[in-house]
C-alpha cells in the first residue's frame, strides 16, 4: 500500500528480467504509485488492485509463483492480503525491512542493504544472469536505490552498493536525468504543500529533541493532494540541528498515516511496531493508526514522554 520508488523499481526490474526469461508474469500493487515514477519502463503494465480487482485476483489465483517485494507484513497488502494468503502459489519474499512478518515459503531479507532494488540486482546475479541486466532494468534498480536512500544520503554506507551503481552506469543510465524525473517534477500544489508543511504545520519540541508535521485531510485537500505529494516531507524536521526524532502525521480516509525518521541509534522501527501498527528500518519506519487525527497526535506525545530520557542523550 502506498508503494514508494523502491517497491515500484524493484518490481519493474524483476518483471523485465522475467520477460527476458520468457516467463508469463503480471505486476500488482494495492493502490497507485506516485506520478513521478510513471516514466519508468513498463509502469503502465502494473495492475492496480483498487481499479482492476478482477484481473488482479485472476493473476494471483492462477500464479505458480508469487514474488512479494519490499513488503514486510501482510497488513501492507491491504485488500490483496486475503487472496494472497489463500493462493496455492509458492510465495517468495524479497525484502530489506527488520524482522519481516509476512506469509512466505521462501524469504531473502537483508536489513543492512540499501533497498529491495539492490537485492533484485543480487538475485539476478545469483541466477547467473547478470548479462541480462540492461539499461531498462538498470534504470529501475537505480531509481529504487536512490529513492530509498534519500539520494544516497542514508542506508547506503557500503562500498558494494556503489560498485553495483557503477555497473549500472556502465550500462548507459543517466543519473542526472533520472534525478530530475524523480525530484524535479513537483506540481504547483505539491510544492505549495511542502512550503505550508514547513512554515505552518511544523512543531519543534526541543525538550524531546524532536519535531513533527501534522497534516489533516483539509490541509491536503487545500493543495489538491495526489498520491506521493508528501513523499520526503518527513525528512525535513530531521534536518533541524538538535532534532534526532521526527514524524509526519497525515490524516487519511479511515486511518492516520505516521511516518517516523531518526538519527543515529534511535530505533523508530521498534516504536512503529509497538505503537503505530507498522515497522520499517532503524532510522525510517511508518505505520497506520486507526484513531482520530487528534488522538494520533496525542499518542505521538505519549511516545515522546516514554522515550524522553533516551531522546535527551546528546550522543547520536
Amino acid at each position: 500500500m502506498n508503494p514508494d520508488g523502491d517497491a515500484v523499481g524493484s518490481m519493474l526490474a524483476l518483471y523485465i528480467y522475467f520477460k527476458k526469461r520468457f516467463l508469463d508474469v503480471e505486476m500488482i500493487l494495492p493502490n497507485h504509485f506516485p506520478e513521478f515514477l510513471e516514466w519508468l519502463p513498463y509502469s503502465h503494465n502494473i495492475l492496480i488492485y483498487k481499479k482492476a480487482q478482477r484481473a488482479a485476483d485472476k493473476a494471483i489465483n492462477e500464479a505458480e509463483i508469487i514474488f512479494c517485494l519490499d513488503c514486510s507484513t501482510n497488513d501492507r497488502l491491504k485488500q490483496m492480503s486475503e487472496v494472497y494468503n489463500k493462493s496455492k502459489a509458492v510465495k517468495i519474499v524479497i525484502d530489506h525491512h527488520i524482522n519481516p512478518d509476512i506469509t512466505y515459503d521462501f524469504i531473502h531479507s537483508i536489513p543492512g542493504i540499501s533497498s529491495t532494488s539492490e537485492l533484485i540486482y543480487d538475485f539476478i546475479c545469483y541466477l547467473g544472469d547478470k548479462d541480462l541486466i540492461d539499461k531498462e532494468i538498470a534504470e529501475c534498480i537505480y531509481s529504487g536505490i536512490i529513492t530509498d536512500t534519500g539520494s544516497l544520503s542514508f542506508s547506503c554506507n557500503n562500498s558494494n552498493t556503489y560498485k553495483k551503481l557503477s555497473y549500472l552506469f556502465n550500462l548507459g543510465i543517466d543519473g542526472e536525468y533520472i534525478h530530475r524525473l524523480i525530484y524535479d517534477t513537483f506540481s504547483e500544489g505539491r510544492l505549495r504543500l511542502l512550503g505550508y508543511s514547513i512554515s505552518d504545520k511544523l512543531t519543534v519540541l526541543n525538550e524531546y529533541s524532536a519535531a513533527f508535521i501534522a497534516l489533516s485531510k483539509a490541509d491536503l485537500s487545500r493543495f489538491d493532494y495526489k498520491t506521493g505529494d508528501t513523499e520526503g516531507v518527513a525528512n525535513y524536521p530531521l534536518s533541524l540541528k538538535g532534532v534526532k526524532f521526527a514524524a509526519l502525521i497525515t490524516e487519511k480516509d479511515g486511518f492516520v498515516k505516521v511516518s517516523l525518521r531518526s538519527k543515529g541509534s534511535f530505533n523508530v522501527d521498534e516504536i512503529s511496531k509497538k505503537y503505530f501498527n507498522g515497522g520499517g528500518h532503524k532510522n525510517a519506519a511508518g505505520g497506520d493508526v486507526f484513531l482520530s487525527f487528534d488522538e494520533t497526535i496525542k499518542l505521538f506525545y505519549k511516545v515522546l514522554d516514554i522515550y524522553k530520557t533516551e531522546l535527551s542523550k546528546k550522543t547520536y
